[in-house]
């Protein structure tokens, strides 16, 4: 398990002397001599960082539940862009909780995308569950924000997946030539293979999940198209797809929910557009007032699965079926888009620092944030380019 050490200055009200004291002793690892020093500040400042401190302490010596109890402490006090979330992670990975780990880890994650540590702690940890999917996006993140890029043990991921691309197209290749020769069986056995190796290429899933409609197995295919849609939340013939299978397997309502995100997709199309729009309005009587606590449960099922994206998928839903449910569910759907897409909040707030900084002529701090744009995005990406233009020599 990796192990992402933060440190956090302390600007609270406590004694200066003190405090400097326990961060000396901390760093020559004399956590008991640091730990006494904090408990003794626990008086004169009642501070979020104070109980990070504290559990950090108590984490150094083993000392587990204390380290729990501190951490938990430091978070009812300050929630956002704890660092107490990394160490839970590691706690509830010590005590073989593979779901808590990652919900702390992927909620660290959520503030600070590009901590090498936190990306390769959730990938083994998915992996630990047979989530390959999600264990392969997350190495993928670790390879990009590795410091560290000739370590042997970064050198084995990234040839280790290399592999997977490698024997994952290499089964694509061998499932087309044998669609080809119209054999469906062989086809369907090599892309079963192909998405094993590679489960986040949207090519290979998309094609199994045809292959299985075709087949007339609805359960299979449904089961690729929403992986796929996962991969790419834009696709329109997807949500098409998916439409239809709903409605095969008796699913209206997940049918209705596909139809109202494809209407944002073919707005261009008023013939497409009219015709969606008169299929939803049939469906619409046929739906009931609660039709919406199937994916509700369905929501909080895959939440407590790690597969966020799926959970994200199904409370929004909940709110394209009744809307004013809302308010209801505006937060937790709001938690689930910073677990899964965390850089575009932190590249749009970025840009937004970085413009006023670089309009006050303060480019060494606005060249920070287009620093930090430039690693969180692709080097291809539109970000990437324009944040690379606003940096200032200086």
């Amino acid at each position: 398990m990796a192990n992402s050490d933060y440190y956090i200055k302390d600007n609270a009200d406590v004694e200066n002397q003190k405090l400097e004291a326990a961060k000396g002793l901390y760093q020559a690892g004399d956590y008991k001599g640091a730990l006494k020093l904090y408990l003794d500040m626990v008086n004169s400042s009642y501070s979020y960082k104070l109980y990070y401190e504290i559990g950090r302490c108590y984490y150094k010596l083993d000392d587990i539940e204390n380290a729990l109890l501190n951490f938990n402490h430091s978070i009812n006090l300050e929630d956002y862009k704890n660092p107490s979330y990394n160490f839970l992670g590691n706690i509830f990975y010590k005590k073989q909780d593979l779901t808590n780990a990652i919900e702390n880890w992927i909620t660290a994650y959520s503030f600070r995308p590009d901590d090498e540590s936190v990306c390769l702690n959730l990938a083994m940890s998915y992996f630990s569950k047979n989530m390959k999917f999600y264990a392969v996006y997350f190495y993928e993140k670790y390879l990009k924000y590795a410091k560290n890029k000739s370590s042997q043990h970064y050198l084995d991921i990234k040839n280790s997946l290399e592999q997977f691309e490698a024997i994952g197209n290499d089964f694509y290749q061998k499932a087309l030539r044998a669609l080809s020769a119209k054999d469906n069986d062989t086809a369907i056995q090599a892309l079963e293979y192909a998405v094993n190796n590679l489960p986040s290429n949207f090519d290979f899933n998309t094609l199994l999940g045809k292959i299985f409609y075709e087949e007339k197995n609805y359960g299979e295919a449904l089961k690729y198209f929403e992986q796929a849609l996962c991969i790419d939340q834009k696709s329109s013939d997807t949500l098409k797809k998916l439409s239809s299978l709903m409605v095969l397997t008796g699913n209206l309502s997940g049918a209705y929910c596909c139809m109202k995100r494809l209407l944002q997709l073919v707005i261009g199309n008023q013939k497409e557009y009219l015709e969606i729009i008169k299929t939803m309005k049939e469906m619409e009587t046929r739906l009931g007032e609660k039709a919406y606590n199937k994916h509700l449960e369905a929501a909080k099922k895959y939440y407590s699965e790690n597969n966020y994206c799926m959970s994200l998928f199904e409370y929004e839903n909940c709110i394209l079926i009744n809307n004013e449910l809302n308010v209801k569910y505006e937060e937790i759907i709001q938690k689930l888009k910073e677990f899964l897409h965390p850089e575009d909040r932190i590249i749009k707030t970025c840009f937004e620092k970085g413009s006023f900084y670089h309009s006050e002529g303060d480019f060494k701090t606005s060249n920070k944030y287009f620093s930090k744009i430039m690693t969180l995005s692709d080097e291809s990406s539109q970000n990437y380019k324009l944040a690379k233009s606003r940096i200032v020599n200086v």
